[in-house]
C-alpha cells in the first residue's frame, strides 16, 4: 500500500481588495493582493482507499463530509477531468474558522488537488489542474501553490509570484460566520455596473519593506463597508486591533469577518496577540507570518 500523503492548507489573506464592477453574468470583477499565512488546516490522503472524507479539529463542528464539501468536490472534479485517476481517503484537521474571509474551504480544496496531483504525477502548473481548480471555486487557483500574487477577474487570472517583505501579523476572527453572497448583496451592484479600472501588476512597487507598507496602507478593502453592515462585530475587531501597541495597519480580509493587523517584528505581533486573546477570550486570535 502506498504511504499516506500530507499537506497544509494555509490561510489566504487579502492584503487589499478592489471591486472593479459586476459583469453582465452577475459575477463580480475583483483585484486583490493575496498573501498566505503560516497557519492553516492539515489534509492527509490515504491512497488506494475508496474516496471519502473524515473531519476533526477545533473548527470541525458543523462541517459535513458530504458531496458538498469542497475537498470531495475537488477530488470528483479532477477524477472527471483525468479518467483513471488514483484516489483515496482524505482526513481533514480543521483549524481555520469557517466562512471567515481567509479561504479555508478553498485552501482545503486546493490541498486535495495538490495531494492527488502528487499521487498521480501531475505538475502543479498543468493547465488541466488549474482549470479544475477554477471550476471548484474562485479562490482555489491561487491557493494551489499558496504563494503571494495579484489575483484578478473572479479569481482565475493570477499574476506572477511576488516576493513580499516579511509581514508580521495577527489574524482575528470574532466567531461570526459571514457568507460571501450576503456581503456582495449588501454591496448592491447592478449587473454590468463598473466601478474602477484595473491597476495592473506591479502597482505596489514591491521593494524594500519600508516602501511596501506605506503603499499598502493607501489601499483598502472595498468589501469592508458592506461586510460591516452584515456583521457589526467587524467594527469591534478592527478597533481592538488598532488599539494594540505597535499596530501599523488593521484591515479586514476577503469578505470577512477575519481581520489582520501588521507589526514591525515577531515580538510585537506575538505580544499583541497575547494581549488581545486575554482581553477577548472568545475570539480566534493567531500571530503569524504572511508571505
Amino acid at each position: 500500500m502506498a504511504p499516506s500523503l500530507t499537506t497544509r492548507a494555509r490561510a489566504k489573506v487579502n492584503l487589499d481588495l478592489r471591486v472593479l464592477g459586476r459583469r453582465a453574468d452577475g459575477y463580480h470583477e475583483l483585484e486583490s493582493l493575496v498573501a498566505f499565512a503560516g497557519i492553516g488546516d492539515t489534509l492527509t490522503l490515504e491512497p488506494g482507499e475508496p474516496v471519502a472524507l473524515t473531519i476533526a479539529g477545533p473548527s470541525a463542528a458543523g462541517l459535513e463530509a458530504d458531496d458538498g464539501n469542497l475537498v470531495l468536490r475537488a477530488a470528483r472534479a479532477l477524477e472527471t477531468a483525468r479518467p483513471g485517476l488514483r484516489l483515496g481517503r482524505f482526513h481533514l484537521v480543521k483549524r481555520l474558522p469557517v466562512a471567515a474571509g481567509i479561504g479555508g474551504g478553498s485552501a482545503d480544496a486546493a490541498a486535495a488537488l495538490r495531494l492527488l496531483a502528487r499521487l498521480n504525477g501531475i505538475p502543479l502548473g498543468d493547465p488541466m489542474l488549474l482549470g479544475v481548480a477554477a471550476q471548484v471555486g474562485a479562490d482555489v487557483p491561487v491557493c494551489l501553490d499558496s504563494r503571494a500574487r495579484l489575483m484578478a477577474g473572479i479569481g482565475e487570472r493570477l499574476g506572477p509570484v511576488l516576493r513580499l517583505p516579511p509581514l508580521f501579523a495577527v489574524l482575528v476572527n470574532p466567531g461570526v460566520a459571514v457568507e460571501t453572497v450576503a456581503v456582495f448583496r449588501a454591496l448592491g451592484l447592478s449587473a454590468g455596473q463598473k466601478l474602477a479600472e484595473p491597476r495592473g501588476e506591479g502597482v505596489h512597487g514591491l521593494g524594500p519593506a519600508g516602501d511596501f507598507l506605506p503603499r499598502l496602507i493607501r489601499s483598502g478593502n472595498d468589501l469592508a463597508a458592506p461586510a460591516r453592515r452584515v456583521a457589526s462585530e467587524i467594527d469591534e475587531v478592527i478597533a481592538g486591533l488598532e488599539s494594540l501597541p505597535g499596530c501599523r495597519l488593521a484591515r479586514m480580509s476577503g469578505s470577512g469577518a477575519t481581520c489582520f493587523a501588521l507589526f514591525d517584528d515577531r515580538a510585537a505581533s506575538a505580544a499583541a496577540a497575547k494581549a488581545l486573546a486575554k482581553a477577548r477570550p472568545g475570539w480566534w486570535v493567531k500571530p503569524t507570518l504572511l508571505g
